[in-house]
């Protein structure tokens, strides 16, 4: 059958990558568009970033957030495992260690929605019989040539069984949050929307409770029975934000995750220095640290 002549003169069609391969449930939500292998443990993946999002643009969608970066690596790094390296997609991603550092340059919005290559090596990848156990990989981001972010991200994946075990019968119906703090001044930490603000006063002005709503569409895309990555960096984010000059935003994260936040606990986050260009911020629960994160601005 002959192709309709509007369709055989166009451009290749664009569309994202199936988003189970991104551990997200909305497609919107979805930012990568696909992929392909360069070499041995090198693969290059092509992303579309939106002109206007609900989170990761400015209110004035004159930029993109860094943590659109971010979540753009996180999501490259979840579709080469599972794509290339035959992970079932039952299995649960543990993230370690995301260090990341982003040009402000080249994150400016333009007439049409950015469309970024990541540059993916897989190294140390580490097996449990035929499938990878744990990796650590870095990504280049590039703009029409030009780089955007440059990261290096270390992971485990773990199958149904174990992550049950790791879990101690915790699920997303199992545990309930604990209630939702109202929250700081939207314009102090920089986002336009109350419901965007994840930190709320706590009496001292170098510490705050997260704010975990687990209906806000972006951080719970689907339901989860812990507090996501991405929720803790923007809580590293906000902290940032307010302990620095406010000529300054957050643009390098060097984050280690040391165990699973739970949801029904109170989280604290800390944050050190400031009123320069690094600040230290802790997220802590009970007497654990869950994360630690280096925040650098400009």
């Amino acid at each position: 059958m002959t192709r309709p002549r509007q369709l055989a003169d166009a451009p290749a069609l664009t569309a994202t990558v199936p988003r189970q391969l991104v551990h997200r449930a909305a497609v919107a939500e979805t930012l990568l568009t696909g992929w392909r292998r360069t070499g041995a443990d090198r693969f290059s993946v092509t992303a579309q970033w939106p002109r206007a999002h609900g989170l990761h643009v400015s209110s004035d969608w004159s930029a993109y957030d860094p943590l659109l970066v971010v979540e753009t690596i996180r999501q490259s790094g979840t579709l080469i495992t599972h794509a290339e390296y035959g992970v079932p997609l039952d299995h649960q991603f543990v993230l370690q260690e995301f260090q990341v550092g982003t040009v402000p340059g080249q994150l400016a919005v333009g007439a049409l929605p950015a469309e970024p290559q990541v540059d993916v090596v897989f190294t140390d990848v580490q097996y449990r019989g035929r499938r990878p156990a744990s990796a650590r990989y870095t990504a280049h981001v590039l703009r029409e040539g030009e780089r955007v972010a440059t990261a290096d991200v270390a992971f485990m994946c773990v199958g149904g069984p174990v992550y049950r075990r790791l879990r101690g019968g915790r699920t997303p119906d199992a545990v309930t949050a604990v209630p939702v703090p109202a929250g700081l001044p939207a314009g102090v930490v920089g986002r336009a929307l109350p419901s965007d603000v994840v930190l709320a006063a706590t009496g001292r002005p170098d510490r705050w409770q997260l704010r975990v709503d687990t209906a806000h569409p972006v951080f719970f895309d689907h339901p989860l029975d812990h507090v996501p990555g991405m929720l803790l960096l923007e809580g590293a984010r906000q902290a940032a934000w307010l302990r620095t000059d406010p000529a300054r935003a957050p643009v390098a994260y060097h984050a280690h995750f040391h165990r699973y936040a739970e949801l029904d606990e109170p989280v604290w986050i800390e944050a050190k220095g400031g009123r320069g260009t690094d600040v230290q911020v802790l997220g802590t629960q009970g007497e654990s640290a869950v994360f630690e994160c280096l925040v650098g601005t400009a």
